[in-house]
Order: structure tokens, then sequence, then C-alpha cells
């Protein structure tokens, strides 16, 4: 070929490839960057979409709380509870951040179990019911009481013969239903329970009941004092007997969290221990400060020694160390099984609150 003639073709083709390559280049990112402290698994598009692909499974690369219940509620009506409790079991350990919402979605499979099976109680905790903390016996008992003609009898007898502690807790859910949220009427069904540790196990139902309603719940909501809460999130902690002041101010930090928007201000966590400082003149600031390290596990399990470091910023020891021992309480709560304690503790890096935990979990202080 004459040079001048393959001089043209050589670069009218160098034109070509380079518009080529112009048209299948990616000049963007595959991913956009991923928000500062927020797991990359756990991101979101837009609009509450998932980032990623479906995996083949066909389930959402990243569970919300409304796909995730979705999914259970659908399989408990093609199957039964049973099928629907061991996937949100399998899926809670898989994907450690669904326990943020799990718990409340156990709540819901109970109540629609107990409409399912026409209030027949046995029935309904026949399935095994552990996961998420015990929420799905919750529910059912929550359910059954609301549908009592006669809870003030059935809140005693419900859960006999074994009159488990998951199940009286559920009991003080059940028993914030039938009173509408009324403390001092809540207080006295309580104390109809005939031992000291039914009557604090009811509390405890009562008091997480009263800071954080389930959220599909439109009476429980509305009966929620806000007004009080919100000016003085203590409420009604500091007037409360005392057998009844250790529950109320460890699910008080339930509501101060949700209301400072902690998924979206991480902030709040070591916030909260601040404002638990509050409750030193009533005495409570220990179990609030308890409260803080539980609540800092349950909406981080997917990120224990950041959850862990929340706790190192308490000004005092004494703080740090209660919060440290909420951390162990919840994360023993979610994970049942031996050697749970040492797990969470060895992933602790601050070498202070990595010792309050294995104190508080009867461990060795060396980590052998």
């Amino acid at each position: 070929m004459h040079p001048r003639i393959f001089a043209i073709v050589t670069a009218v083709l160098l034109g070509v490839l380079g518009i080529g390559a112009v048209t299948v280049t990616r000049w963007t990112p595959d991913t956009a960057p991923v928000a500062a402290g927020v797991p990359a698994t756990t991101q979101a598009a837009p609009g509450g979409a998932a980032s990623a692909s479906a995996p083949p499974t066909g389930d959402p690369a990243v569970w919300t709380r409304s796909t995730l219940r979705n999914k259970l509620m659908a399989e408990m009506d093609a199957s039964d509870p049973g099928v629907a409790l061991a996937d949100l079991d399998k899926i809670s350990k898989a994907k450690p951040y669904t326990v943020r919402f799990c718990h409340p979605i156990a709540h819901e499979l109970g109540h629609a179990a107990v409409k399912r099976y026409h209030e027949d109680f046995q029935k309904v905790i026949s399935f095994p019911h552990e996961t998420c903390a015990a929420g799905y016996l919750h529910g059912a008992v929550e359910e059954m009481l609301a549908a009592s003609k006669n809870p003030q009898q059935d809140i005693l007898t419900l859960c006999a013969p074994a009159n488990t502690g998951p199940c009286i807790h559920g009991v003080g859910h059940g028993i914030m239903f039938v009173t509408k949220q009324d403390i001092p009427s809540a207080r006295d069904l309580c104390n109809k329970f005939p031992t000291t540790n039914r009557r604090i196990t009811c509390s405890e139902g009562v008091f997480m009941q009263l800071f954080a309603p389930d959220e599909e719940d439109e009476k429980a909501k509305a009966n929620l004092p806000a007004d009080k809460l919100a000016a003085d999130p203590l409420y009604p902690c500091p007037e409360q007997p005392s057998l009844f002041q250790s529950a109320c101010f460890f699910y008080a930090p339930t509501f101060y969290l949700s209301s400072h928007d902690y998924a979206n201000h991480p902030e709040a966590f070591a916030g909260a221990l601040k404002w638990c400082l509050n409750a030193q003149a009533s005495g409570g600031a220990n179990d609030c400060s308890r409260g803080v390290g539980s609540r800092t596990m349950k909406y981080n399990l997917d990120r224990a020694d950041w959850a862990a470091q929340q706790c190192a910023t308490a000004a005092d020891a004494w703080q740090r160390k209660a919060c440290a021992q909420g951390l162990l309480s919840y994360w023993t709560v979610n994970y049942t099984e031996s050697g749970a304690a040492a797990k969470l503790c060895s992933q602790i890096t601050d070498k202070e609150i990595a010792g309050y935990c294995r104190s508080a979990g009867g461990l060795s202080n060396t980590l052998d």
C-alpha cells in the first residue's frame, strides 16, 4: 500500500477506535461511596430500593423492615409460624443489621398467629419462638390479652404452668394494651403476680412497651404520652415505686434515642449516656446507662466494637462499666449459644470496656 494511503487509513481507524472507547468506557465509579459509619452491606438506593442487585434466592440485597415483614408474613400464611420464625432466625444471624427491627416483626407474627389459631395460645406457642429476643411470644401474649374478656384473671394464668420470664415479660406488654398505656393501672396489674421477681419481669414489659410501642399498632402509638415524654424523657421513672424504677430507667433511653433519630445521628448514643446523668438525683443513672448499652448493642449488632466505643465516651468509670454491662446483656439475649459472651468481649478493642465485658460475663480477665 502507498505510504500516504496507509497513513490516511490508519488515522481513520484510530479515530473510530477512539470514539468506540468513549462509548464503552465507564466514566463513573461502579458504586457510590459508602456513608460514614454505615456498613456497605446495608446501603440502599434512593427511595429505599437496594443499591445492589438481588441475589439468586430472589431476596433483596438489603432488607428493610417492610420487605422482611412482608416476606415472613407471606411465609406464615403459606405454611405456619415455625417456618417464618426459622427463616427470621436465619436471616437475623446472617444479616445482623436486621436485629434493629426483627423483634417488632416477631411481635407482628405473634399477633397474627393468635388470630390464625383462634386464640389457642398453647398452639401458638408450640412453635420455637426464642428468636429475636422472644418477640413472637411477646406479640402473642399482647394479642391474647387484648382479646381477653377478663384480662385481670388471664394475666395470672396465661403463662402457667411454666411462667417463664419471656412469657411474663410479654404479659407486661399486653398489660399496656389493656390499660391503654396508663402506668398506675398497669402497675396494679403487675402487682397481682404473687412473687417479686414476676412483678419486676412484668414491669420490664410494661416500660418497654411505654417507651417503644409497636410501630404498626396505631392504638399503642396514640396512647403514648408523647407530650409528657417530650417535656421530660425520664417521665415517669422518678415517681415510680422502687420495685418498678429499675425497669423504667433501663428502657427510658429507647425513647431518647428514637426522638434523636439515632439511625441518622449516631452521636445520639454518646449523647444518651450524658443524658442519663439527669437521673442521678433519683438514683436511676446506673440503670439508665445499662439501658443505653443495651440499646446501643441492639441497634449496632453488626458493629460490636463501634458500640463498645460509645460506652468508652462516658466521663466516669462507673458509667462506662454500666454501659458495658448493657452491651453484654443484649448480646446474650440475642445470641443464646454457649460462648456468646466470650465472642463479644474478644471483639472489643478498648481494654477497659473489654475488661468490664468479661467481668459481666463471668469470664477470666485474661484473653486466653
